[in-house]
């Protein structure tokens, strides 16, 4: 589940002059100068030891490539068009084990080659945004599609922000609607179950045979009615320039989710159900269940202190709490160096702490007369540390150049993550800024 955000930085001046004793013709500067390129890559790559696609139990390896463009085109002084366009590339041991009787072996341990086990996301934004002649008010507004294998979404909204206070205060509000379908897949015993009239008479069930309960029966099994997923947000946010060292911004966002939340291809297996296997695969009592709606509530704060010449400290803070129980506390600390006028490093450090919702137990912990059950450890109870570097070069004159583009920017970082559950990943992301001249 993803949100995208858009950050506008204006720099805002008005030149005049007389022209003669008795006209005056004021120039304002335009809010972008001209076409700006951005080419962003990242990589990551993890492991745990609870898939949630096996119910809570198995490899969680996955590979993730994603390139990314942004093209931000001046329409005029005041009017900015802004596309952005990219790609997620993964593959899953995880995702694989939908069908991992590909394998003469299944094992929730062992990936499988299935078609479940890659799949291209692609992403399209398209963002229009407008300031006033004074600058002090900027609209802007967008669409937003992505497609899947088994997910689509359209999206829109648009919001408004007003500078203050010789622009030293900014308040804004944003609002954005998601409208997502699922074409469910389920875990492949039991579609194949379903399909053959609830018997164990054809699929996967002429090949292998059962072990330990024979007599498999997931009665708690059914389709899912609800395909659709719709995501409502509005955002609050206010910044303050408290004196020449020290900013402070403060946001709250209110989330509201309806329709089909749950992952329908994540197994839970019951505590009062007897165990069936194929080989090492234990098949699924029945999929994941979850309310049909859900609010959420974050609430943060950035704050960043210029220390001197050298040093920015940059802090970030956020509570958040929605209505499945769970609640959690994040923050961070960058530490940007300026090492040279166009190259700067900076370490940084993240903790994240959650509560687990009302709605997870682990492996064979739910029981089959629960209404609601999931084993997915992205909401069970754990710690996170994220430890990571960047580097960052700046050139306002963009000295270097290719063919009609001069480089701007140019952004580096890697990060290591680590959970108490056993969920480990490496990030790695690179960005390029160019501007045409």
């Amino acid at each position: 589940m993803k949100n995208i955000s858009i950050i506008f930085l204006l720099f805002i001046s008005a030149i005049g002059f007389t022209q003669e004793q008795d006209s005056t013709v004021v120039y304002k500067k335009r809010v972008l100068e001209s076409i700006e390129v951005d080419f962003l890559m990242s990589y990551y790559k993890q492991d745990g030891i609870h898939s949630a696609v096996s119910g809570g139990k198995g490899m969680e390896e996955l590979t993730d490539i994603t390139p990314t463009i942004v093209v931000a085109v001046p329409l005029n002084d005041d009017d900015v068009l802004t596309v952005d366009m990219g790609i997620s590339a993964y593959s899953s041991a995880s995702s694989g084990n939908i069908n991992p009787f590909d394998s003469a072996t299944p094992s929730p341990w062992q990936a499988s080659s299935g078609a479940s086990a890659q799949d291209v996301l692609t992403t399209l934004v398209v963002n229009y945004s407008h300031s006033s002649d004074d600058r002090n008010t900027i609209w802007n507004a967008h669409v937003s599609g992505s497609v899947e294998y088994d997910y689509s979404s359209i999206g829109f909204g648009g919001g408004l922000t007003k500078l203050f206070n010789d622009k030293n205060t900014e308040v804004g509000i944003a609002a954005n609607v998601y409208l997502d379908t699922w074409k469910p897949i389920y875990p492949k015993e039991l579609q194949d179950f379903a399909d053959n009239g609830n018997t164990l008479n054809g699929g996967i069930f002429d090949d292998f045979t059962i072990t330990g309960n024979t007599n498999y029966n997931p009665s708690n099994f059914v389709f899912q009615p609800e395909k659709n997923r719709n995501s409502f947000a509005l955002s609050l946010s206010f910044s303050q320039v408290l004196n020449k060292r020290a900013q402070l911004s403060v946001f709250v966002d209110v989330l509201q989710q309806q329709g089909l939340l749950s992952t329908p291809y994540q197994r839970v297996y019951f505590a009062d159900v007897n165990d069936s296997f194929i080989n090492e695969f234990q098949l699924a009592d029945d999929i994941e269940r979850l309310p049909d709606s859900r609010f959420k509530l974050p609430i943060g704060a950035r704050l960043n202190y210029y220390i001197n010449e050298k040093f920015v400290f940059r802090t970030y803070y956020r509570f958040y709490t929605d209505n499945w129980g769970i609640s959690s506390h994040t923050a961070s600390i960058e530490l940007p160096y300026k090492i040279t006028d166009r190259f700067t490093i900076f370490p940084m450090y993240r903790f994240y702490t959650q509560s687990e919702s009302k709605y997870f137990a682990p492996h064979e912990q739910h029981l089959s007369t629960e209404e609601f059950y999931t084993s997915d450890y992205d909401l069970s109870t754990f710690d996170a540390h994220q430890y990571g570097f960047g580097v960052n070069y700046t050139d306002i004159f963009t000295a270097a150049k290719i063919w009609k583009f001069g480089i701007k920017n140019i952004d580096f970082r890697y990060n290591h993550y680590s959970r108490s559950d056993g969920l480990k990943a490496n990030i790695v992301s690179f960005g390029v800024k160019f501007v045409m001249e």
